[in-house]
C-alpha cells in the first residue's frame, strides 16, 4: 500500500471558497478512483492556520498511476483549484505496519 500526503497553503482571503470547493471537487475526484482505501482530510491549526492536508491511502502503485498517472509524485490541482494555491507539496510512502 503507498500512502499519499498533499499539502497545500492557501491565502486566507479565499478560505471560504477553497474549502467548499476542495471537499465538492478535489475529494469528491480522489474518492471516484478504484484502488483508494482511505481518504483523510486535514484543516487547519493555530500552528499552520492556512494549510491543508489530504492523506490517500491506495492499494498499490497501479491504483496510484491510475488516478495520478506515470508521474504520480507529483501533486494534482484540477483546473478549477488552481487559483487558491499559494504553495503546495506532495509525498509517498510505503505503508508499514507495526501496530
Amino acid at each position: 500500500m503507498i500512502i499519499r500526503i498533499f499539502k497545500v497553503s492557501i491565502n486566507p482571503e479565499c478560505r471560504e471558497d477553497f474549502e467548499r470547493d476542495f471537499k465538492s471537487i478535489s475529494v469528491e475526484t480522489v474518492r471516484n478512483y478504484s484502488g483508494l482505501i482511505s481518504c483523510k482530510i486535514g484543516g487547519p491549526t493555530k500552528w499552520n492556520p492556512n494549510d491543508y492536508s489530504m492523506v490517500t491511502l491506495w492499494e498499490n502503485e497501479a491504483s496510484l498511476e491510475k488516478f495520478a498517472g506515470e508521474n504520480w509524485n507529483q501533486a494534482i490541482i484540477p483546473e478549477e483549484m488552481q487559483m487558491y494555491p499559494t504553495s503546495y507539496s506532495v509525498e509517498h510512502f510505503e505503508n508499514m505496519e507495526f501496530i
